[in-house]
């Protein structure tokens, strides 16, 4: 609230607070007692070392979501010129570490959220990552003659089948996209399935 270092809580232990930032504290008590994701809350989420911006447009960014940029990484040079598509970004934590690392890298990024797109977009910004960003809906397969031949492929797709709501926490149910988490019933394994399509029909036309 008063976006002090933790060495300027201490320099300023016995500061009282304004009457604005005590409003601010109790209403972010509130939203917390309501079990609202503490990011959401504060507006940013740590990944790969890099605050993001976040909303409840798009999912929080997860810590084992890093060992996909680790597995990347561990399979290419920081120098090599890769073309890189990231299905799905949200809040596009995915396609900006990938570019911070592989600066020669030409990555693209989509989503079927506008929202989503608008938060990545800032975050790119904000991290000097020049990412193309498109809006659209990946399982559309008319949309797939836009793109170049890539040689990475990244995502971190729904896969929640809707009868699994009942064994979720409040703070995730509640408050992340579910546009972002289910897919239908009897087919959870369609973003999968799309991708994999989607990388054949790359791997043939370009063969």
């Amino acid at each position: 609230l008063t976006q002090f270092s933790k060495l300027d809580v201490l320099v300023h232990a016995n500061d009282m607070l304004s009457e604005q930032q005590m409003q601010n504290y109790h209403a972010a008590l509130e939203r917390l007692q309501q079990q609202e994701p503490i990011q959401y809350v504060l507006g940013y989420a740590w990944f790969m070392n890099k605050q993001l911006a976040v909303n409840n447009a798009v999912l929080i960014p997860r810590p084992e979501t890093e060992e996909l940029i680790a597995l990347i990484k561990k399979h290419h040079t920081s120098n090599e010129s890769l073309a890189i598509l990231e299905i799905g970004t949200g809040s596009g934590c995915i396609a900006i570490a990938l570019k911070d690392h592989f600066k020669q890298a030409e990555v693209w990024a989509i989503d079927i959220s506008e929202q989503a797109l608008v938060v990545a977009q800032q975050n790119a910004k904000t991290h000097d990552c020049d990412i193309h960003f498109k809006h659209m809906d990946f399982l559309d397969p008319a949309h797939n003659a836009i793109f170049p031949k890539f040689d990475i492929i990244v995502s971190n797709p729904p896969y929640i089948p809707p009868s699994e709501q009942r064994e979720m926490k409040p703070n995730v149910l509640n408050y992340e996209p579910h546009l972002a988490l289910f897919v239908p019933e009897n087919d959870p394994l369609i973003f999968y399935r799309s991708i994999l399509i989607f990388f054949l029909v790359s791997f043939i036309q370009t063969s």
